[in-house]
């Protein structure tokens, strides 16, 4: 029995549709689905992954934020959990699904890919630090992050610094990845410094210390 990928990546899909939480404004089924999977396979084809590893590398990507309906933290290990439950039942084999686990696993922050086809998965999962809705995108993390860190809300001076620093110091694995994005990013770090620059500005004439 051959795998499934369609089958696989609908299931995947669909419960992320229907029983993802409203307030996951960041990781939501439009991450998945419209960002991280179409730049696997952007990053695949540019990188001349095989099929085989290409299906596995899709796979993972369509899987590798289910455990988000489980639970907001750890929530790769739910995801893993959910992928070896299901991927046999649609003609994955054992071997397949240990580097899809592999592949899912990766994607922790701070993410620490031990191979090329993690490389290209931890890239497409922040693909969108490259392209231009990354502010959009960004905002939604923030009100995630309000709602879901430990911390909850975190003050926006705050949150610019650290993603500031983020961005700076953020390096993408994969050639490919770094060919189609670093220019878009050092465009978003430069909107990052504008954007610290007003808000200190703000507090500076309404008297903040």
């Amino acid at each position: 029995m051959r795998a499934d990928f369609t089958r696989a990546r609908d299931y995947a899909l669909d419960r992320l549709a229907n029983e993802l939480s409203p307030h996951l404004t960041y990781h939501s089924l439009h991450h998945t689905r419209d960002d991280v999977l179409p730049a696997c396979l952007r990053l695949a084809a540019a990188s001349g992954v095989t099929d085989e590893d290409t299906l596995c590398l899709a796979t993972a990507a369509a899987y590798h934020d289910t455990g988000f309906l489980y639970s907001y933290t750890e929530h790769e290990a739910h995801g893993i959990a959910l992928a070896r439950a299901v991927l046999p039942g649609f003609g994955y084999h054992a071997t397949q699904i240990d580097t899809i686990a592999l592949l899912i696993a990766a994607t922790k922050m701070p993410q620490r890919p031990t191979t090329p086809l993690a490389e290209l998965l931890c890239d497409a999962d922040l693909d969108v630090l490259g392209r231009d809705d990354f502010w959009d995108m960004n905002r939604k993390l923030l009100a995630e992050t309000g709602r879901y860190g430990k911390n909850g809300a975190v003050a926006e001076a705050n949150w610019l610094d650290e993603q500031a620093r983020f961005l700076q110091s953020h390096v993408y694995f994969s050639a490919a990845a770094r060919r189609l994005r670093n220019d878009g990013k050092a465009r978003n770090v430069t909107r990052m410094r504008r954007a610290i620059a007003a808000a200190r500005g703000f507090d500076r004439e309404n008297g903040a210390h």
